[in-house]
């Protein structure tokens, strides 16, 4: 169905609702406008913004472009910082944006939609492969998805949807907008606004129409057995029964991208035979394993001798997140000890509310020991005088336990 007119759902009180969910703790735009500053007169500001929206007399400021340091400490990962106001109009637009899509999209697209999670698609991957007793899985990149979305193309998708003028000029605008950097703006030919709150819909739109509806409409039709495609954001992986219907998708998949100016991670695109072991001594049929949204999948025997998929934290995630709190605690190592523990109890929670999940029990186990080593050792380098010994961790830590960790839900 076309939507000629959208833009009156976007009136006051949908713009208050934005304001409500964006971040007031974010880093300041070109602007230097913080969200306590924009509070002051939030009604006035607001309906400010909704006049210049409607009349379309509203200018997307540029990106203030800023590093922060990635897990660990030394090399530097770029973000985009909108300003507050921008955050605030995008949100609303995306919000009728997602109320409109979400009849649309598939059921095998998980990211950033309502009600839906990583560990559903977790979940959905998991029964797929038990349910098959494994068989062939196409693990695929896309390079640098969110910065080269070809903006012809997202254009002609949502010209099927929304050919609301009011929206339309309103996204034009923002994939127009510049990136300022160390003083210099320039202005990038594709993707999404960068750091912007409506990139996430405008890149399911994207892959809806590239890979999730071509998939269900084209190719099962033509494949002599089931298959099925889980995708979050732009990480996916789809699980076959067949090998040569693996085959044929991995031969014409690259295609399919590139016809919509997107492309493939050669060395993290690949097919891999899922199976259980033909025989103990066979190399040749031995399964291999997989990573999907940081987790290693892998076929192993259960207690009671049988063939079960399990799931374990993948090696590089794992290390990441260890020297991400390394990092941490030797740059705040002189912080008071109460401090330090606060900060890695809720970077411990976090870790464990995300990957601690069926089958992994030991990974999160094994990361609590090393994070307890890891803080011993910033801690035994305070003071020269004040040696910290196992025996004194020992007792500091029962003066400051770390928190239980609880099975992660879907």
């Amino acid at each position: 169905m076309l939507w000629t007119t959208l833009a009156h759902h976007i009136d006051l009180s949908l713009l208050k609702e934005a304001y409500r969910l964006t971040r007031k703790d974010g880093a300041v735009g070109v602007d230097g406008q913080t969200a306590r500053e924009y509070e002051e007169n939030v009604e006035e500001n607001l309906q400010d913004l909704l006049n210049r929206f409607k009349s379309g007399t509203y200018k997307a400021p540029p990106v203030r472009r800023s590093y922060v340091p990635k897990g660990d400490g030394k090399k530097m990962r770029p973000i985009g910082i909108p300003t507050f106001e921008d955050k605030v109009l995008q949100r609303a637009v995306a919000m009728v944006l997602e109320a409109l899509y979400e009849q649309d999209f598939l059921e095998c697209s998980y990211g950033f939609r309502p009600k839906r999670s990583a560990h559903q698609a977790l979940e959905k991957l998991w029964r797929d492969t038990m349910r098959g007793g494994g068989g062939y899985v196409l693990e695929f990149d896309i390079k640098k998805c969110f910065d080269t979305l070809d903006h012809g193309h997202l254009r002609s998708f949502l010209d099927k949807r929304v050919p609301d003028g009011v929206i339309r000029r309103a996204i034009d605008k923002w994939l127009k907008a510049g990136i300022l950097e160390e003083g210099a703006l320039r202005y990038p030919g594709t993707g999404t606004p960068q750091g912007g709150v409506v990139s996430p819909i405008l890149m399911n739109i994207y892959l809806h129409e590239v890979l999730d509806k071509w998939f269900a409409q084209e190719v099962k039709p033509r494949l002599s057995e089931e298959a099925c495609l889980i995708r979050y954001a732009d990480d996916a992986v789809i699980v076959f029964y067949s090998k040569a219907d693996a085959d044929r998708v991995m031969e014409v998949l690259p295609k399919r991208f590139g016809r919509f100016a997107l492309s493939l991670h050669p060395e993290k695109t690949r097919l891999i035979k899922f199976t259980r072991p033909s025989s103990g001594n066979d190399k040749a049929g031995r399964s291999g394993s997989f990573d999907f949204l940081g987790f290693t999948h892998y076929l192993a025997k259960s207690r009671k001798g049988a063939w079960v998929v399990k799931r374990k934290t993948a090696k590089d995630r794992f290390t990441r997140a260890l020297k991400r709190i390394g990092w941490w605690c030797r740059t705040k190592r002189h912080l008071p000890v109460k401090e330090q523990h606060r900060v890695l109890a809720v970077q411990l929670k976090g870790h464990a509310q995300y990957y601690y999940i069926r089958g992994n029990s030991s990974a999160i186990a094994r990361f609590y020991h090393e994070v307890r080593g890891i803080w011993r050792k910033w801690l035994n380098r305070r003071s020269q005088r004040s040696r910290m010994n196992w025996g004194r961790f020992t007792r500091l830590r029962k003066m400051y336990p770390f928190p239980t960790p609880r099975l992660a839900s879907s």
